[in-house]
């Protein structure tokens, strides 16, 4: 085979994946590979499940594409496996797409639309964070921060407000400068993963957020891609922050990586009022497409009898604390963040003036590769003020030994790297 055809744009070769079992990928050249950020913080249940492709192959003999309109056993099903275990309430409404960026832009579409049927036609507007991303489609760009994705794109995207990552009252003065009566909503992650290598903000912001947001009639927009379905150690995480969310957007462990899927679950109040208008909701052509929503629903089976999310919490720990002990006097780490299964540390080039690597290096990029030499993958992340970050985000089956595994080697890849800068 010819890799070399495979990238959209030419430039570095990447490595051939045969195989996954368990937490482990298999390359062409024979190389076992600890998959220490469960891809892009994607797997859950581990790799190489046979139950799952039992599913799956069962799904596709019995259906392969129906418009999103109709229902199907798999989609009533995994709506029924959703509304009943994961979501605040079983009134909740739900609907699939076939990955987060799409869930994304629903979601928003959505919350604008919400809106317009209740009469509030100049409510476009969705808040962001100065940190965040959402997805790489123009409007998840538009409302995230993420410099480095955003790069080349911008005068394509649509100018929309950004508030404090941190500091949960600048939300009031960005409304007041906006207008209430221009925003349809605020959309932010419970721990902010790719632009930030899973920050959490501090104690009392989602509080703050959700009551600014219920002053001004604003909908609040929990993107729960990175967050959802146990990875937190909690069923959702905005359930660790004790807030709850008007719409949640999910994506990468609904399916857990056997299935391009992602999800818009929001309380019945707020799409009631779009059924009483001629305003179109229309999703995208694979959405709820029967293959994918049988296999999510077995992927959150399996969660729920194993006792995975418990298993996210617990290992969790085990993982910050082995962080903690590796990396806490570490001069090239600024700090450790995160919770449960989704945990990042900073990087930088002096621990003490917290001065950065320059951009140019892409610091955290060679750290990545030279961990995934030595039998490690772990997901590069950062941007803005967080511009260098590894994330850890195994898969819930994680054990002790491949927690030390994971956090050695990358220690080991980080004074590698930092000793030829």
């Amino acid at each position: 085979m010819d890799v070399s055809r495979f990238p959209l744009i030419p430039g570095k070769i990447p490595p051939i994946i045969t195989h996954g079992e368990g937490v482990w990928l298999h390359t062409s050249n024979g190389n076992k590979v600890l998959d220490a950020g469960g891809g892009a913080i994607v797997t859950n249940i581990g790799h190489g499940r046979k139950e799952i492709a039992e599913v799956a192959a069962s799904a596709l003999r019995k259906l392969d594409y129906v418009v999103p309109t109709f229902a199907t056993e798999a989609r009533i099903q995994l709506v029924e496996e959703v509304a009943d275990n994961w979501l605040p309430d079983p009134s909740w409404r739900c609907v699939f797409n076939s990955g987060g960026s799409e869930s994304v832009d629903a979601a928003i579409r959505i919350a604008q639309l919400h809106h317009v049927a209740c009469g509030r036609t100049d409510r476009y507007k969705v808040i962001g964070r100065d940190v965040s991303y959402h997805g790489a489609t123009l409007g998840a760009l538009a409302v995230g921060s993420h410099d480095r994705r955003r790069k080349g794109l911008e005068s394509a995207l649509a100018a929309m407000p950004k508030t404090s990552y941190e500091d949960a009252e600048q939300l009031e003065k960005v409304i007041e400068i906006e207008g209430a009566n221009t925003i349809s909503a605020f959309i932010g992650e419970p721990v902010i993963g790719a632009a930030a290598g899973a920050y959490v903000a501090p104690e009392g912001y989602w509080q703050t957020i959700s009551d600014i947001c219920q002053r001004h009639d604003i909908l609040l927009i929990a993107d729960e891609v990175m967050t959802g379905f146990g990875r937190l150690g909690a069923t959702m995480g905005h359930q660790l922050f004790e807030f709850t969310p008007d719409i949640i957007v999910s994506g990468k462990g609904l399916g857990g990586g056997y299935a391009p899927m992602g999800g818009v679950y929001t309380r019945p109040d707020v799409v009631a009022p779009i059924a009483e208008t001629d305003l179109a909701l229309m999703f995208y052509t694979f959405a709820g497409q029967d293959l994918g929503c049988a296999v999510s629903k077995k992927v959150l089976q399996i969660m729920r009898e194993e006792n995975l999310v418990t298993q996210a919490s617990e290992m969790g720990a085990l993982l910050r604390a082995r962080l903690v002990a590796e990396f806490q006097d570490h001069p090239n780490v600024s700090d450790i963040r995160g919770a449960g299964l989704m945990h990042g540390i900073g990087l930088v080039a002096d621990r003490n003036s917290g001065r950065a690597f320059p951009r140019s290096a892409g610091f955290a990029e060679q750290v990545s590769a030279a961990s995934f030499e030595a039998g490690v993958w772990v997901y590069p992340a950062g941007s803005g003020v967080f511009d260098d970050a590894l994330l850890f985000g195994p898969p819930f089956i994680v054990s002790d030994s491949h927690i030390d595994q994971m956090v050695t080697t990358a220690s080991r890849a980080i004074d590698l790297i930092s000793s030829r800068i």
